[in-house]
């Protein structure tokens, strides 16, 4: 099994900065995928940002040119740094990774969720 925690969530102003970490943990044999999706009340769950294990990446429109996804693979962490944000960014934001853990095989995973919260 892997757990994920995640950190970094809070109240901001519109325009300020965030940092998200998820840390990996538990009987991991390698991560593939690593990833960043957020649901707001009333709306479905959606992907805010992947990367993969070599570090390519992948971002939803909405967030391009102002989130930037990056991982420590040595370390298991997954980061999303949030730079101007807006009210819509509002939501849960839940780390996901596929990892492939000993004894078992590829499988999802995902965290409890960090409360991002953008309002003056």
């Amino acid at each position: 099994q892997v757990q994920l925690v995640e950190s970094g969530g809070g109240l901001v102003q519109p325009g300020g900065s965030l940092r998200l970490s998820c840390a990996a943990s538990g009987s991991i044999f390698t991560i593939a995928n690593m990833g960043w999706y957020r649901q707001a009340p009333g709306n479905e769950r959606d992907m805010v940002a992947s990367i993969t294990r070599f570090g390519s990446t992948n971002y939803a429109d909405s967030v391009k040119g102002r989130f930037t996804i990056s991982r420590d693979n040595a370390k298991n962490m997954v980061y999303l740094q949030m730079n101007r944000l807006k009210p819509e960014d509002t939501a849960v934001y839940v780390c996901n990774v596929r990892a492939l853990t000993t004894g078992t095989d590829w499988a999802d995973y995902w965290g409890q969720g960090t409360q991002v919260t953008v309002s003056s």
